[in-house]
């Protein structure tokens, strides 16, 4: 005669935290030789919650039960049992299979407000919650007057169907957009958390401008090319067209007033501590930009750039002759010296990550494992997998996982760049 399966029981714990409460009661079941099915603690506000399923050994549970309250009670903590049918196990079981996503809520600060608009996003699409975590010090200034708000960041773990994603994307996006936050939404996997390589476009994502709207001005053409960057980035007008059109209105240029910009366009708000932190990490960096070698190779110098594909601005006589070296570096060739990186290096496509803003850099953004649209154009933003505008570029690294803690004793090397 077959004997009954060991009954599940769901263990909940919950009280103020202290050093040595999970010791003492994981302690307990192992004396008594308890199997443990999944096991999950969280500590909000120094207030522990701490969650055991267990299937119950041969001898009668009830013993088992007395010890762990016993314990508890002189733990400080309350104690709740909860039996779990059979259906409700298999139903877990089968939710271990699911597809995991990995949703990241970013701004100058986070209240109640945005937390139930993506929750209820979460909700209607049927996804469960697995975990919530705090990615940054804090959500909101201490001071509510105060307009100088650090980065908020609160990252769900979440659980359901795949199809749902598409759905749910668009939602986040409205969202966004409605609240001013960012919602990144990904697929929870092995690359999610082993990505090794980050390319960046130049203009306007490493640096606060555009290099040939700068030189445009020093040339007198300012207003035209700016017209003709404006259309192109939007994806209105063909990438090398356009660019050959805005080189050649810079005929003439004396090649040392170009080399001046090299240190008046400041580098994007964060560009400086994210770089330091992937290179601490150990990732590999590039440059893949639409822009000019020689200011690209000086951001190389400063910023310790692994790999730099600009195009070269041509010079003769010490003026600017109005072309480029062939060929032009355009969103293909973008996307292609991306994997040719990848190649050179060993990595898998999936654990590179692409920034940019501009629609030339939409093929490169599609072809990485993570493509972020940073403070980009409406076009780009639909397009890439994550769009990020409300904060600096450092503002990336909670993408990946990290931390606001994680880098506080790294801090001096990650603030700045040696000379």
């Amino acid at each position: 005669m077959p004997t009954a399966s060991p009954e599940a029981i769901l263990i909940h714990f919950s009280g103020h935290d202290a050093p040595g409460q999970t010791a003492a009661l994981t302690g307990i079941l192992a004396r008594h030789n308890v199997h443990i099915l999944d096991i999950g603690q969280a500590v909000v506000h120094e207030s522990l919650t701490l969650g055991i399923l267990v299937e119950s050994p041969g001898e009668p549970f009830a013993t088992v039960k007395a010890d762990l309250t016993a314990s508890a009670h002189a733990l400080g903590l309350q104690t709740r049992f909860r039996a779990i049918p059979r259906n409700a196990l298999q139903h877990w079981a089968q939710g271990l299979q699911q597809h995991h996503f990995i949703i990241t809520v970013l701004g100058r600060s986070i209240t109640a407000r945005e937390l139930a608009r993506v929750s209820g996003i979460i909700a209607r699409h049927q996804m469960t919650i697995v975990r919530i975590d705090r990615l940054s010090g804090k959500l909101a200034p201490a001071d509510p007057g105060d307009d100088l708000a650090g980065d908020a960041c609160v990252e769900f773990a979440v659980c359901g169907d795949a199809a749902n994603e598409i759905a749910m994307r668009a939602e986040f996006l409205q969202a966004a957009q409605e609240l001013s936050i960012d919602v990144a939404f990904q697929r929870e996997s092995i690359f999610r958390r082993n990505r090794r390589l980050f390319a960046f476009d130049m203009d306007s994502t490493l640096i606060q401008g555009e290099v040939i709207d700068e030189l445009a001005r020093m040339a007198g053409v300012g207003d035209q090319v700016v017209q003709i960057t404006e259309a192109a980035m939007r994806g209105e007008l063909n990438f090398d067209e356009s660019f050959t059109r805005r080189v050649g209105l810079l005929k003439g240029l004396p090649a040392q007033r170009a080399l001046s910009l090299l240190n008046t366009i400041p580098l994007a708000q964060g560009a400086e501590r994210l770089v330091r932190t992937l290179k601490l990490l150990g990732y590999k960096t590039a440059i893949l930009s639409g822009g000019f070698t020689f200011f690209a190779h000086d951001l190389q110098r400063r910023l310790a750039i692994d790999y730099v594909y600009a195009n070269e601005l041509e010079i003769e006589n010490g003026a600017v002759t109005g072309r480029v070296r062939p060929p032009i570096m355009n969103g293909a060739r973008k996307a292609e010296k991306l994997a040719e990186i990848a190649r050179a290096e060993g990595f898998s496509l999936e654990q590179c990550v692409a920034v940019g803003d501009g629609a030339n850099d939409i093929p490169m953004l599609n072809l990485a494992g993570m493509g972020i649209a940073y403070r980009a154009k409406p076009l780009v933003r639909q397009k890439a997998g994550q769009s990020i505008s409300t904060l600096g570029l450092d503002g990336l690294l909670y993408l990946i996982g990290v931390r606001e803690w994680d880098l506080d004793q790294h801090e001096p090397v990650v603030s700045g760049i040696p000379a």
